[in-house]
């Protein structure tokens, strides 16, 4: 056994270091950057402490993905897929407090893009993957580290396209842990005592990027028009903005809900009268507990015309669909009504839900990791209103879990920090958070 650096040692400057790559997904490949330097930078970290890594570009030059694998000690068990992604959503500079891509640690946090989509739990995966292999660590089940490109364009030259073309990389993986999971939710029991309770990813709702198209015959704008493209689609547009889908009680979410009325004593049963907004009582994370009572459709982007006398022939739109497990359908059905028969649909992006049980071994062994270093924990189950790479490796039979582990201050907005200006992570938290990794990983 060699000692050296601990994960808890360099966790930090790693996530500062990652932070540093600018590795913005613009979800146009010639303007996406940086995941191939950074991705090469991850390999370089692992092989300095013995791993053999294998460095894949998925699909198209630049887009730069890092396998890993450390050897357990019972190899007939299923091996357990960690994975994270390296890319990030661009960022305005002028709009932050301290530049997005500077990893400054200050104020007691580690700031910008990605300090907690993703490079929180990255730096974590490569802090402890270091550790075990300097300290010669054998996990008790084969670990699989991965550190990949284009999640936050859906993954296609990505996740979706090493599944496709090479399963290879997946043999013998029966679980996966992944983003967003884990970070805590601090609530007040009736007695006066606190919860705090860790968040796991057991469903996702799926992602459907909708396109709206309508043609119809152009003209002068001062003529009285029968058909108008604009109108048509403007009218489909608001018909779909305005409608509100049926609530549904998927388990994960009946799960979390349950559990949450268990400590708070409040009611968060499905007969609370409007019970979106019952949720703000614990916090802006009703934000995204929010969003999985029922499917969404929200209008992003509008197009049509060139000149202000000219009724265009074309006008489109895109609409981001979320739709909770088994809901596919029926939600298509809807959408037909809505935007009637004169307006055109297709899907630019279309990744099924996901869901699975909180149950099992591992899940099990998620709970014990929380409660050996928080005794004020409880792992609750939930799901997630936006996707992961996990709607990929569940293609493969893989099952899936979102636990990146966070405690984080009560007063944090952390639903605000995704994707969201000064995005920036609790140095404490990224501590406890390798902590506990370190705890579930050898007793996974």
């Amino acid at each position: 056994m060699v000692r050296g650096l601990s994960a808890t040692d360099e966790v930090v400057d790693l996530v500062s270091r990652l932070i540093q790559f600018d590795t913005s997904n613009t979800g146009e490949p010639e303007t996406t950057r940086g995941e191939a330097d950074c991705a090469r930078w991850v390999a370089a970290q692992l092989e300095d402490v013995g791993y053999e890594t294998e460095y894949i570009e998925s699909g198209m030059p630049g887009r730069g993905n890092v396998f890993a694998r450390l050897p357990g000690r019972d190899s007939t068990r299923g091996a357990l897929l960690i994975h994270v992604h390296l890319d990030v959503v661009p960022a305005e500079a002028e709009d932050w407090s301290v530049h997005p891509f500077s990893g400054a640690v200050r104020d007691g946090y580690i700031w910008g893009r990605g300090a907690v989509d993703m490079k929180d739990m990255a730096g974590m995966v490569l802090a402890l993957a270091r550790q075990f292999k300097r300290e010669g660590t054998v996990p008790p089940r084969d670990l699989v580290f991965a550190f990949l490109a284009d999640e936050e364009a859906g993954g296609k030259w990505g996740s979706q396209w090493l599944v496709d073309n090479r399963p290879d990389l997946f043999e013998g993986i029966t679980e996966a842990i992944g983003e967003v999971g884990g970070f805590s939710l601090t609530v007040d029991r009736p007695d006066g005592s606190v919860r705090r309770l860790y968040l796991v990813e057991t469903a996702e709702k799926g992602l459907s990027w909708m396109r709206l198209t309508c043609d119809a015959p152009a003209g002068h704008g001062s003529f009285l028009a029968a058909e108008n493209a604009v109108t048509e689609i403007a009218g489909a547009v608001a018909r779909i903005g305005a409608h509100k889908f049926p609530l549904v009680m998927t388990d994960a979410v009946s799960e979390f809900l349950a559990a949450l009325s268990e400590e708070t004593g409040l009611d968060f049963s499905p007969e609370t009268p409007d019970l979106e907004s019952a949720l703000f009582k614990i916090g802006n994370l009703a934000r995204i507990i929010g969003a999985t009572l029922r499917d969404t459709a929200n209008p992003t982007m509008l197009s049509a015309g060139y000149k202000a006398n000219v009724i265009p022939q074309h006008a489109e739109a895109v609409v981001d669909c979320r739709v909770l497990p088994g809901r596919q359908a029926a939600f298509e059905r809807t959408i037909d009504e809505l935007i009637g028969p004169k307006v055109k649909r297709e899907w630019i992006t279309h990744l099924p839900a996901y869901e699975t049980t909180f149950d099992g071994d591992l899940v099990d062994a998620m709970n014990d990791a929380i409660l050996a270093h928080d005794e004020h924990g409880r792992t609750v189950p939930y799901m997630l209103s936006g996707g992961t790479d996990a709607k990929a490796f569940a293609r493969l039979g893989i099952r899936c879990f979102g636990f990146a582990p966070l405690q984080l201050p009560p007063e944090l907005d952390f639903a605000a920090l995704f994707h969201g200006v000064d995005e920036r992570v609790p140095v404490d938290s990224i501590l406890f958070g390798t902590r506990v990794f370190e705890h579930l990983l050898n007793n996974c």
